[in-house]
């Protein structure tokens, strides 16, 4: 996939993943999401068992599983539109992710540059700062411009 493909592909799944942005550090309620809508709705565990054809003990086990994350999706979804709302799963990066991207390639064009300035050092050629910065600008553009995978070994 070439670079300027990339940057395009990234750019529109930050656009998308963005407008979840509101929802990090966003707490659940204590005893989680099931629980409080069922509650809020004024539906009794044993009603809520009822209408979705599961025992009162098996719907406290799933509402306990949900609070303490240990609940699958698919049951989630199931019991999330039993209470006629919709799951919404995401992933939240807590920063842009072409960002990550970025500074991933800073991280290793950096290495890359000054373990050779490193040893040129101990020869007595140590280049200049302005010339070690310049080649560490242009080794993060070869990495951009490049395969990402590799930015990631």
């Amino acid at each position: 996939m070439t670079a300027k493909l990339n940057h395009l592909r990234l750019a529109q799944l930050d656009r998308t993943l963005a407008q979840y942005a509101s929802l990090k550090g966003k707490a659940m309620p204590r005893d989680g999401w099931l629980r409080a809508i069922r509650e809020g709705l004024g539906r009794s565990l044993r009603l809520q068992a009822r209408r979705i054809g599961v025992t009162a003990p098996a719907l406290l086990k799933a509402e306990a599983a949900e609070a303490e994350g240990r609940i699958s999706l698919r049951q989630l979804r199931k019991l999330a539109e039993s209470l006629d709302c919709e799951l919404v799963y995401a992933l939240v990066p807590r920063q842009p992710l072409l960002r990550s991207v970025e500074e991933q390639s800073e991280l290793l064009a950096r290495r890359d540059i000054l373990e050779v300035s490193h040893s040129m050092g101990l020869e007595a050629q140590r280049p200049s700062e302005e010339f070690v910065a310049q080649q560490i600008a242009q080794r993060k553009d070869e990495l951009l411009a490049g395969p990402w995978s590799k930015l990631w070994r």
